[in-house]
């Protein structure tokens, strides 16, 4: 989701893997991003520029991303020999700030499908202090759901900005993942009645799926929570042997 915390953790992470010794490559997959807290080493801004769209094509702000992330789609090939050229152990893909830009479009469903024919993962960004209202948390884990419909390759759940919680919040974020109990009981103390009842029927019908794990609260000004965000990365894209180019 937008705000959810994915550059700075992109940035974050990506650090703690080259202070490992990992030969790591970034790539920012949004066109209209202004400032990054990272220095990416692919970066869809040298494909796509977003303010040339917008004058040649008399464009608000969201039509030209909406553009600019479907043009990328015709950029795959250049990216793709970028990646190839550097042969990095990982790649961290930052993905544009907007959902429905990259996860609803065909153009960035065939951007994950094709950028690399390695094993990928998704880390999906639950962003904590959102996620702590109940009624926020059935909202989260439907997205995800959803991005997985559309992508469907291995999905980790971060817990992002864990340092703007409480533990004791973290704990009960954590327990609604993994005990229906726990989330029924939350979704009872919700005052409009109609919505907590949709929102129960919605969260058992993801149970259900078994998509839904514990998420791993992380920080990206600690680094809390990435050893344990990579450890889940590793057991996917290699089971569990460090990455190695």
């Amino acid at each position: 989701m937008a705000g959810s915390g994915k550059s700075s953790f992109t940035g974050a992470y990506s650090e703690w893997l080259k202070d490992g010794d990992q030969d790591v490559l970034t790539a920012n997959l949004d066109p209209g991003a202004i400032t990054l807290p990272y220095n990416p080493d692919i970066d869809a801004r040298q494909y796509v520029d977003m303010e040339k769209l917008m004058l040649d094509y008399k464009l608000g702000p969201n039509g030209a991303l909406i553009m600019a992330s479907d043009l990328l789609a015709n950029h795959l090939e250049e990216i793709r020999a970028e990646v190839e050229e550097a042969n990095p152990d990982i790649l961290l893909v930052d993905t544009p700030g907007q959902i429905e830009l990259f996860a609803f479009r065909e153009g960035g469903r065939f951007v994950a499908k094709e950028l690399t024919e390695d094993k990928r993962a998704t880390i999906y960004m639950m962003d904590a202090p959102f996620t702590r209202s109940p009624l926020n948390f059935i909202s989260s884990i439907y997205l995800a759901a959803a991005i997985y419909s559309r992508i469907p390759q291995p999905q980790i759940y971060a817990l992002s900005k864990a340092d703007l919680v409480s533990d004791a919040e973290v704990d009960m974020i954590v327990s609604w993942t993994v005990e229906r109990e726990a989330l029924e009981d939350s979704l009872r103390t919700v005052e409009e009645n109609d919505l907590s009842s949709i929102s129960l029927n919605l969260a058992n019908s993801i149970f259900d799926t078994g998509l839904l794990t514990e998420p791993i609260p992380v920080s990206s000004k600690d680094n809390s929570g990435i050893i344990d965000i990579n450890a889940a990365v590793t057991r996917i894209l290699s089971g569990g042997e460090e990455q190695t180019s």
